[in-house]
């Protein structure tokens, strides 16, 4: 289980202190979907970025640990950060459209984060990059490896994102509000995804959004902001 105990967060705005998450507690296992549900501005995405060790000044973690596989999150070295992020639990973001690199390729990008978290070589990073593409059901992907970000539609780009985020197997996913920027029917493609690769991989999933409908569709349980 990753297991969240009495977590809470500040922001520090001057001389003013703004309590973002308060005493915060919670678990999830591999092969369930859990929502964080809560409006904009009730420390959702404070709580995804605090379980990652992510949160930088003016924010603080001022108590709480994040336990998983005997381990506190918050303890560890950045060396030992960096083999928790990607390969223990991956996030997505909530918009594609800023998350991808302009500059390098789709391929190139996935590849590197496989090549970095596993030192493989840089024809299998690509190898598996494409693979990843194929996951996530991006059509003709040896070929689409090669295009660039502004090549591919808000949903295709959300694809990419998962596969980025999957691509050194983890055993959790963060999905931060990640079909925000789309419209219904590709939210929908989008969150069928999700459920198949959760199965396909026995993923742990939080699932961070205000849309209480998403919730009731792909949530086993749910936690209020």
């Amino acid at each position: 289980m990753l297991e969240v105990s009495n977590l809470s967060v500040n922001y520090y705005c001057g001389d003013k202190t703004i309590e973002a998450v308060k005493d915060i507690s919670f678990g999830v296992n591999r092969g369930e979907t859990l929502g964080i549900l809560g409006e904009s501005g009730s420390g959702k995405s404070t709580i995804a970025h605090a379980i990652l060790n992510l949160i930088s000044l003016p924010g603080k973690i001022v108590s709480g640990k994040i336990m998983l596989e005997n381990s506190n999150i918050l303890s560890l070295k950045e060396k030992e950060l960096i083999k928790i992020r990607g390969e223990k639990i991956s996030i997505i973001f909530q918009d594609p459209f800023t998350s991808l690199n302009p500059v390098y390729s789709i391929g190139e990008q996935i590849a590197e984060t496989i090549k970095l978290h596993q030192g493989v070589s840089r024809n299998e990073s690509w190898k598996r990059a494409v693979e990843m593409l194929e996951i996530v059901q991006i059509k003709e992907a040896k070929i689409r490896a090669k295009d660039f970000p502004h090549q591919f539609s808000g949903g295709m780009k959300q694809r990419v994102m998962i596969a980025m985020a999957l691509a050194c197997q983890p055993e959790y996913l963060i999905a931060d509000e990640p079909t925000t920027a789309l419209d219904v029917t590709i939210q929908a493609e989008i969150l069928t995804l999700l459920k198949d690769v959760q199965k396909k991989y026995n993923l742990g999933i939080i699932y961070i959004t205000h849309n209480f409908g998403i919730i009731k569709k792909i949530c086993d349980r749910v936690l209020h902001c």
